[in-house]
């Protein structure tokens, strides 16, 4: 479906027939910024086309089996505090809603809870903002217990602001002792109340699931496995990545947030070496705070990577702006998105460009600088896969040292100690003795080099 311009002079679309149940109408209230305009929200808002966003927003309608009957843009010259949009474009939406017969309004925008009260009764029909609708996605999604209980946590904080007076039933309730009552506590507060209860025990619960989770990390940190994590905007074909790199069979699919609980598989390396492989949720435009906090467990898959995937769908036309809103989240976790040393930028999906333009894009890649190369792959035919694999060999390796060592063959307890603490790249016996060669963290050197007399290796990998 190609987005209509909405702006008072839109020719009204054709009846849609018989009501669908889940049927909606996507609007894009979209402000009029100018490029380096003081009022734009972000770079991302500046750089990304509206209706590429509206097409983003009918997607995620989308992604929960929503029927959407149309998609506008609606272009706004400010935010009303009432409505968010303008009276007279609230009356034509109305118009619409009647003709099409849709029973839900998404707008694409964050609405405070007075805004989407507002909206509803003069609508005549449920709104969901861009935070409701991620939401409900985030919610048919989660599979394991963490993600349902991250989710449901994101969902009571979102839920808990909606609380406003709009219903007859939240008129103040009788309470207190005696015969007559004393004043009580109004419906909206004992709602609030339930909820924040509810809120105390999900933190409970995840803290426990956290720790749970940190006893997992701290055994893999013993041994000499390292973490890779993938990360980059919803469907720009991490799941399809992960399953080329680990032949793993995670859920992928042309779908927004298709992938939403982290998994962790073996990788295996070009020289034989091992690395753990963390698939983790996508990020999105505007993504609502409350799930970053609530996913923020999970994401520390990412924040103890040693080497992190930025992958890109390179062929979208909003692959510029769709970088600068991932690069906002992995601020807002704290990390650097220029920290070259560990970040490895991957061009996804370079099969769906024709010979001449897969030139000009390897182009493009060799005029960046050095420390910040781009690896050009296709995760669906496994084009520059064993490059990239190669890429994060050596990202890892620089993180690490390689050392020569002798060691005594009946010195059981010190060769599993090796093994345990460092990755083994050669061992071989000659006369009683284990010549080996091994690659260690740096918090690790110099244990190895005093207890086993070890020196550094003059053909590091």
């Amino acid at each position: 479906m190609e987005p209509r311009n909405f702006d008072g002079d839109a020719d009204r679309p054709r009846s849609a027939g018989a009501k669908q149940t889940g049927r909606v109408l996507v609007i894009g209230p979209y402000l009029r910024v100018r490029a380096g305009s003081s009022d734009a929200q972000s770079e991302s808002y500046v750089l990304r086309d509206a209706e590429a966003r509206l097409d983003e927003a009918a997607g995620l309608a989308r992604a929960i089996d929503l029927v959407v009957a149309d998609a506008i843009i609606a272009p706004i010259s400010q935010i009303r505090p009432a409505t968010y949009i303008g009276k007279g474009k609230v009356e034509e939406i109305a118009g619409l809603i009647k003709s099409l017969e849709v029973e839900l309004v998404v707008m694409d925008c964050a609405l405070a809870p007075i805004q989407q009260r507002n909206l509803e009764k003069e609508l005549h029909a449920k709104v969901l903002d861009r935070t409701g609708l991620i939401l409900e996605i985030f919610g048919r999604r989660a599979k394991t217990r963490e993600g349902s209980l991250q989710v449901e946590l994101a969902h009571l904080n979102y839920q808990r602001s909606r609380l406003v007076r709009s219903w007859t039933h939240l008129e103040r309730q009788r309470g207190g002792f005696g015969f007559m009552g004393g004043p009580g506590e109004t419906q909206i507060e004992a709602d609030r109340r339930l909820i924040q209860e509810r809120i105390s025990k999900l933190e409970s619960e995840l803290k426990k699931v956290q720790a749970t989770r940190r006893l997992h990390r701290a055994g893999r940190q013993r041994v000499p496995y390292r973490v890779v994590a993938l990360v980059g905007y919803t469907n720009a074909g991490k799941s399809t990545l992960f399953n080329r790199l680990t032949r793993a069979d995670v859920q992928a699919a042309d779908m927004l947030f298709a992938t939403l609980d982290p998994t962790l598989r073996a990788l295996t390396l070009p020289h034989g070496g091992k690395a753990m492989l963390s698939d983790t949720v996508g990020f999105i435009s505007n993504l609502p705070t409350q799930l970053v906090a609530a996913f923020r467990a999970t994401l520390e898959e990412v924040l103890e990577a040693d080497v992190i995937l930025h992958v890109r769908d390179i062929s979208h036309e909003d692959a510029e702006a769709q970088q600068s809103d991932v690069d906002a989240v992995l601020r807002q976790l704290g990390i650097n998105p220029d920290d070259s040393g560990r970040i490895i930028e991957v061009w996804n999906k370079i099969d769906r460009y024709d010979a001449e333009q897969r030139e000009e894009l390897l182009n493009i890649a060799a005029r960046r600088p050095e420390d910040h190369p781009a690896m050009l792959v296709s995760a669906a035919t496994g084009e520059g896969i064993d490059a990239l694999l190669a890429a994060i060999e050596e990202r890892l390796a620089a993180k690490r040292t390689t050392l020569d060592l002798s060691i005594d063959a009946a010195d059981g307890a010190g060769i599993s100690w090796l093994h345990r603490n460092a990755e083994v790249l050669a061992k071989e016996l000659h006369d009683g003795r284990f010549d080996m060669t091994v690659r260690v963290d740096e918090t690790k050197r110099d244990i190895v080099v005093s207890r086993f007399d070890a020196v550094p290796h003059l053909s590091a990998t």
